[in-house]
């Protein structure tokens, strides 16, 4: 049996290990670390992770940060079909993992806090526009590495699906209908029985 313990709060970047622990059917303990109260500042969590972020695993004993290399981690230790078979299909799971961090994960969170997630006096809809459109370039290349597959790497769902429609939880909420590709995949990605488990706790 592993001792497993996943540090962080559903409502943070720590769904997305949820929702790997939930496709892995692995047992965990969760200790909550939340941004909102300060938890994550605090002495005996940041001798956990010392950059204060969540969320943050002890793996008997071996501590991880960073969601997406924790969900990289825990595929290709415990995930058998979710992580590729191949070193380029490995390689691409870090593509889209990498792709979904750098392309899409601060602009789609612009996005969704100045379209609906800030009382709405907060908003700014110049700055929601701004980062749809800036969008536009990422998904074009989502949608289009999707046009002859259902899924990102080695024709089956794995981490990289995962990571990356973890990313773009927000974008369920976006009009995608011109990215009809992008748009039934995420669908596809968060209908898993896992992912409507991790999206459950953070709702």
């Amino acid at each position: 049996m592993t001792s497993l313990t996943v540090y962080g709060a559903p409502r943070t970047r720590t769904v997305r290990t949820l929702w790997m622990m939930a496709e892995l059917g692995l047992p965990y303990d969760l200790v909550p670390i939340t941004t909102l109260d300060g938890g994550n500042l605090k002495p005996d969590y940041l001798a956990v992770n010392p950059g204060g972020k969540v969320p943050a695993i002890d793996d008997d004993g071996f501590v991880l940060s960073e969601s997406m290399a924790i969900n990289l981690y825990l595929a290709k230790k415990y995930g058998g079909a979710l992580y590729p078979g191949t070193a380029q299909g490995e390689a691409r799971a870090w593509q889209w993992s990498l792709w979904a961090v750098t392309e899409v994960d601060k602009t789609i969170i612009d996005w969704a806090l100045h379209s609906s997630v800030l009382p709405e006096a907060e908003r700014d809809a110049k700055r929601a526009r701004a980062a749809r459109l800036e969008l536009e370039r990422p998904l074009a290349v989502l949608d289009g590495a999707l046009k002859d597959e259902p899924w990102l790497v080695e024709g089956r769902f794995t981490v990289a699906d995962l990571n990356a429609a973890a990313v773009m939880y927000r974008a369920l909420w976006m009009d995608l209908d011109d990215k009809p590709n992008a748009r039934d995949w995420l669908h596809r990605c968060w209908d898993r029985p896992a992912a409507r488990h991790a999206r459950a706790l953070r709702e």
